[in-house]
């Protein structure tokens, strides 16, 4: 099932007429040729950062009613709070004022059905080893207070009092709130 009008299939399912990026970038001229400036600042409306799995499923500003310029959405696999989030959190909070962080993982994610084996897996391919960990889990809840643990207790962060956690369901489409403790 395909969820993207904008790119045609033919009867096999493949992409017809370029490459999916050629499609993006023609995409993006029909927004061009519409669009107006809306005269925002990268700072977030609402003062939030929402840190999230880059599943496909999830279409966060729909899920959670946000408009342009409402937030910061950082993205990765698993929604998982790494270095590299923390560090985009922290300019996010420092540089860009945002004070809350709402942390979205969700049901049935790949970071599931993977373990650390799979960076031993690449370094038998490429012959070097991911200097980054997977972070593969088993219980999504305990994820998300792992993540949530990660924001509260950076040293980098100026605002660690609203942080909150959630698991997304991609049946439902609702937020389950994770308690912390």
């Amino acid at each position: 099932m395909t969820t993207s009008a904008a790119v045609p299939a033919g009867s096999d399912g493949a992409i017809t007429g370029g490459t999916v990026t050629d499609r993006l970038v023609e995409a993006n001229q029909h927004y061009a040729d519409a669009f107006t400036d809306p005269g925002m600042d990268a700072r977030p409306v609402l003062h939030v950062a929402v840190v999230a799995c880059m599943d496909a499923r999830l279409d966060l500003h729909k899920a959670l009613g946000l408009q342009l310029g409402d937030c910061h959405t950082i993205r990765n696999a698993g929604g998982v709070v790494t270095d590299d989030v923390i560090r985009s959190l922290t300019i996010s909070q420092r540089a860009l004022g945002t004070r809350s962080v709402v942390l979205i993982h969700h049901t049935g994610c790949g970071l599931e059905s993977l373990t650390e084996e799979f960076r031993h897996d690449l370094e038998m391919e490429v012959g070097q080893r991911p200097g980054w960990a997977v972070e593969a889990f088993r219980d999504v809840d305990q994820d998300v207070r792992q993540s949530m643990q990660r924001v509260r207790t950076s040293p980098f962060l100026l605002h660690t009092d609203d942080v909150r956690g959630f698991v997304f369901d991609v049946k439902t489409g609702l937020l389950r709130e994770i308690d912390p403790a």
